[in-house]
């Protein structure tokens, strides 16, 4: 058997306030892959692996995410959609579709309105970013709080989920190693700045002029809302549960996310 490994290349750009890491892997359309609060671009290992063999797979790590560096008093999501927007730029990648999971979402979100049509197709997964759900009936849920308390009393990071944890006890150890990659950082001053800017009521982002798909993960007590209902109340947006599996299903269930997305990409002609 013959195999030739994509291309793959890692960089840096320089920000006013910060530097921003990323790494590059494969040809062909680009995808840029924005991580949540509990990773870097490490977390997207599965997404690339798939997708490069036909497209251009960019991972960054957020400011103040490893390895990434942090402004001095600390990462503003305010300004993720403006890194994103340098890193396309200087990756000269034209249109992108962007591949976004929890905190991930406030910058696909936001970089999609900051420039209009250039998004060729948007995934949110366990996310609706700066959209509020509390703005459409039915689709905020109620808090699972009590749920994440004592799934961290059992030792377990909700973010991964005890089915994770139970399952698949080696990715639930992966996906400890890489939060605990980024240290120093605040991540609870981060969460509520996320939670302040998710106030956009959700029929604004038509002005996006691009395809969303919604991806709330079935057993998800982190950012709980129902998918359909977001979807109904954002223009050209659809919705399809990961079934089995917590708020980091793109690591839980790799295999059933991309092909999730693929078919998305497919549908949307992205």
């Amino acid at each position: 058997m013959s195999f030739t490994a994509p291309p793959r290349r890692a960089g840096w750009i320089e920000r006013p306030d910060c530097g921003i890491a990323y790494e590059v892997t494969g040809q062909g359309p680009a995808i840029v892959f924005a991580h949540g609060l509990g990773g870097n671009l490490m977390s997207w290992w599965q997404q690339v692996a798939h997708f490069a063999r036909h497209y251009t797979c960019v991972a960054f790590s957020h400011r103040g995410f490893f390895p990434s560096t942090a402004p001095a008093g600390g990462p503003d999501p305010a300004e993720y959609a403006a890194d994103l927007a340098a890193l396309v730029d200087e990756l000269q990648l034209g249109d992108i579709r962007v591949v976004c999971q929890s905190m991930g979402g406030w910058t696909g979100v936001d970089y999609a309105l900051l420039r209009p049509g250039r998004v060729k197709a948007l995934v949110l997964g366990a996310t609706t970013g700066t959209l509020d759900p509390r703005q459409v009936p039915g689709a905020a849920l109620p808090d699972d709080a009590a749920a994440r308390a004592a799934l961290l009393a059992r030792g377990i990071n909700p973010a991964a989920g005890a089915r994770m944890a139970e399952e698949q006890p080696a990715l639930h150890h992966l996906y400890n190693h890489i939060h605990g990659l980024t240290s120093g950082l605040d991540r609870e001053a981060v969460r509520a700045k996320l939670y302040a800017a998710r106030a956009r009521p959700p029929a604004d982002f038509a002005a996006a002029r691009t395809p969303v798909l919604l991806v709330p993960g079935e057993e998800d007590v982190v950012l709980r809302h129902d998918g359909a209902a977001m979807a109904a109340a954002i223009p050209g947006a659809r919705a399809v549960t990961l079934r089995a599996a917590g708020h980091s299903g793109h690591f839980e269930r790799a295999a059933a996310f991309n092909a999730i997305v693929e078919a998305f990409f497919e549908e949307a002609g992205a």
